[in-house]
């Protein structure tokens, strides 16, 4: 490079790092940056491991030996159940969250998330119902019906306490964030990429998160449903799950195992994708069967929302139905084996290297396939029917969980830890840890087959000496101190490497991946200037790229204005369309997740009065969000390099926002769609049943409301013609909102008493409340383009908020109708007569 070349990267790169860099002291707490929340993430997601760990070796202590005292009953309930919800809440999925913010826009060739606030507020989010959790355990109230809270154990009648409400409102607090990284991944992914990086061109990485992303988007709203039913259960008395009022414990375990199983894919395919990645780069030869791969995980998607039942077996379901669902969960096993099949035609075909993220990879393979064949057989109804509830099954969740998830996670920490500090592993004890994780999790889980297969149920604490289980759990002990001392070791070797590993210049691994094409540890902005993409993701040179990009040669190679600037891209060909500039940093989202937490903690100390008040300060900063957001005139395209100027994303058509919002509603779909399955199951299948009170139809309250909908998205959709009564018809839509809500609010206090009485006119209440919720958020979005129109952020060409709240009033439009239908069309069902 020539000195004034060298001059010219050298002044690119401080004018980036003043825009995109987190300053440091008190300025962290602002931090939006990808990589810094994707390091928080993973971070406090390893803390969670540690503490779950820590409460795995209490549970063997107890059960080490017969009659142990080492913990009482009640503790153990605690422990056994705050062990699986940290573990499954608040270690797998925080931690690949993370993984895939840290990763995702470096290997797409991008310098950020599309919503950098939204990643952090997820963060905070995430941190503050962890805390909550787990400061519930240290006060010793935590939650101690299991991980799976399974009602009726977890009703008011036989969880008095706020043990149960804590795993409720902390859940739902922490899948906040979980849904927030879904909108934030799918959009990304879909349209935040490299010019030229078409969908078949995306590293395959991409692809595992992409479709890991949408079955979040799906599988996670009838987990937040379902915990919201029963603390309204617990809370106000609604007879979702009562049997003795018209509701059915049954619904509870449909509506987690709807999450449930699918989120043990949710926790594999993105290993798999580490895997995926770091297999080829190791083995020195391209993935074999890329487009293969990128089907069987699609299958695996779609098949894995047709087996919640697989947990379900023993509950009565009907023959055929169980027929259905175990050929559909070994049926999943075909996919997860072509992927397998692909890793290993990919190092027989190559030469692989064996450094120690090889060796994760080699222990991945024999525990996940071991796994993988006790999973086919508690497929297989006969088999389960006595497996059932017994230590077989947790050693084949282990089996699954930490062979598909832990050991893969070790090896891309031992890949991509290097990226991070910028030092590679000096190994002098990576090699003892690995075996020591390896054997003592063989010994743990391997014992824990053979006492399940002699019949020792799962959550005991004690058992009898003549039960003949004592060995094999002392072995089972043994082997779970081995393993966490393995990890201790694991943890010391990462403290080695940030500290004393040797530094290096560029791509140690010699791999074809963007990541590697940029300094480590990599600035603020990623890419002084972004790539264009013309072979496949995974088979590209950064030896070369990396210079030319720093050197400011590719895509927005200059800064203008202050503003962080990545492009957006069709999201099938890849090809640029638009300059998204994104929000700089911020405290909102921090004081918007402590606002968030003061809602649930307000509800855990029944001050229901309060809440709604903190509510409304939660909306108060979400709009604040959007002062510094939008453009106040119109643009002309701007200059991007290599080619045509491009428009401002507000002026182009399809946004990221647009797209989040399509995503939102997507899972805002799914949950009702799962509101009313839970209905029509419990009319279907729960007892007492048609109910002995008549059903609130209420004829009045359907017309109006229906005839306020159809006004409000008619004045809604006629914002959008352009002319000079966008102010009116924006009026119009929320004086029609808010007629609605009133006649609906008045409408449900009146049928409460009869809601606490029989679970059809709670699904009812259920129903239209959902429906007075989105009346009232369709209300705040005309209230909010009001104000937009009047601060000058809104024209003929920047009408990107009212194409937003047009999405918005349609589906309130939707979901009203099929709402307001709802009683009619129950009372049908039940064969009752309305007043």
């Amino acid at each position: 490079m020539t000195p004034s070349r060298h001059k010219t990267a050298l002044r690119l790169h401080r004018e980036l790092t003043d825009i995109w860099a987190t300053p440091p002291g008190w300025g962290r707490l602002q931090a939006v940056n990808h990589t810094v929340i994707g390091k928080r993430f993973m971070l406090t997601a390893l803390v969670f491991f540690a503490i779950g760990g820590v409460l795995a070796m209490l549970i063997r202590t107890q059960l080490a030996t017969t009659q142990s005292a080492f913990l009482d009953a009640a503790a153990y309930a605690q422990v056994f159940t705050m062990h699986g919800v940290v573990m499954m809440f608040l270690f797998a999925i925080p931690f690949f969250e993370g993984l895939a913010m840290y990763l995702l826009p470096k290997m797409l060739g991008s310098r950020d998330l599309a919503f950098p606030r939204m990643s952090a507020y997820g963060y905070w989010c995430y941190l503050f119902g962890g805390m909550f959790l787990v400061g519930a355990l240290v006060a010793g109230v935590a939650p101690d019906g299991g991980w799976f809270m399974y009602t009726p154990l977890s009703s008011a009648t036989y969880t008095p306490g706020v043990n149960a409400d804590v795993w409720l409102l902390g859940i739902t607090f922490v899948e906040i964030s979980a849904l927030s990284a879904a909108i934030e991944i799918l959009v990304s992914v879909l349209k935040l990429r490299a010019p030229g990086m078409s969908l078949t061109r995306m590293p395959i990485f991409a692809w595992y998160m992409l479709v890991v992303a949408g079955m979040m988007l799906i599988g996670f709203p009838p987990l937040i449903l379902g915990s919201i039913l029963l603390e309204a259960e617990r809370a106000f008395s609604l007879p979702f799950f009562d049997p003795a009022r018209g509701g059915d414990p049954l619904l509870w375990q449909h509506l987690f195992w709807l999450f449930g199983h699918p989120e043990v894919y949710i926790i594999f395919l993105p290993a798999a994708g580490a895997l995926s990645t770091i297999i080829p780069t190791l083995a020195r030869r391209p993935l074999e069967g890329y487009e293969i791969a990128v089907a069987a995980v699609i299958a695996i998607a779609f098949l894995s929302f047709g087996l919640w039942v697989h947990h379900m077996y023993t509950v009565g379901i009907p023959h055929v139905a169980l027929s259905f669902f175990s050929a559909a969960s070994g049926l999943v096993a075909v996919p997860t084996g072509v992927q397998i099949f692909a890793w290993l035609a990919t190092l027989a075909h190559g030469k692989p290297r064996m450094s120690v993220p090889m060796l994760h990879v080699f222990g991945f393979l024999f525990v996940f396939v071991l796994g993988g064949l006790t999973g086919v057989m508690l497929a297989m109804v006969p088999f389960d029917w006595q497996a059932h509830d017994t230590h077989f099954v947790v050693a084949h969740l282990h089996y699954v969980l930490v062979g598909g998830f832990v050991f893969p996670m070790m090896a891309a920490a031992y890949y991509w830890l290097p990226h991070i500090f910028g030092r590679q592993s000096v190994q002098h004890l990576s090699h003892a840890a690995f075996w020591m994780i390896f054997v003592g999790f063989n010994l743990t889980f391997f014992a824990m087959h053979l006492t399940g297969l002699r019949g020792m149920p799962r959550r005991i604490s004690t058992y009898p000496p003549e039960a003949g289980w004592e060995t094999l759990n002392f072995v089972s002990s043994m082997g779970g101190f081995i393993m966490t001392t393995g990890f201790a070791l694991v943890a010391l070797d990462f403290l080695l490497l940030a500290v004393f590993g040797k530094p290096f210049r560029r791509n140690p691994w010699r791999a074809g991946t963007l990541e590697w094409a940029m300094p480590t540890p990599p600035p603020a902005y990623a890419f002084a200037s972004l790539p264009e993409i013309s072979a496949r993701a995974d088979r590209l040179d950064p030896d070369r790229l990396g210079p030319a990009l720093a050197a400011g040669k590719g895509y927005l190679g200059s800064t203008r204005h202050g503003w962080m600037e990545v492009l957006g891209v069709d999201m099938v060909t890849g090809r640029a369309e638009q300059v998204v500039v994104l929000p700089n940093r911020t405290c909102l989202p921090l004081l918007t997740a402590l606002a968030s937490g003061s809602v649930f903690a307000l509800l855990l100390l029944k001050l229901y009065w309060l809440a709604p008040l903190a509510l409304l300060v939660v909306v108060a900063l979400f709009l604040l969000w959007t002062r510094d957001c939008g453009l106040t005139s119109d643009l002309a395209d701007l200059p991007v390099g290599h080619g045509p100027n491009l428009p401002h994303h507000y002026h182009a058509e399809r946004p990221p926002s647009y797209w989040a919002m399509v995503f939102t509603l997507a899972a805002d779909a799914t949950l009702y769609a799962s509101l009313l399955f839970g209905a029509l199951f419990l009319w279907l299948s729960a007892p007492n049943w048609p109910p002995g009170l008549d059903i609130p139809v209420d004829a009045f309250t359907c017309v109006a409301v229906v005839a306020a909908l159809v006004i409000a998205a008619a004045f809604g959709r006629q914002s959008l013609s352009g002319n000079d009564r966008v102010a009116r018809s924006l009026c119009f839509a929320a004086l029609a909102y808010g007629a609605a809500l009133i006649v609906l609010v008045a409408f449900l206090v009146g049928i409460h008493g009869a809601a606490t009485r029989h679970a059809a006119v709670a699904s009812i209440f259920a129903v239209k409340s959902y429906a007075a919720l989105h009346i009232a958020v369709g209300l705040v979005l005309s209230l909010f383009c009001l104000w937009r129109i009047g601060s000058g952020h809104v024209s003929a060409r920047r009408d990107l908020d009212l194409r937003l709240g047009r999405l918005w009033h349609m589906f309130t439009l939707i979901t009203g109708l099929a709402a307001m239908a709802f009683p009619f069309i129950l009372t049908l069902l039940a064969g009752g007569a309305g007043p």
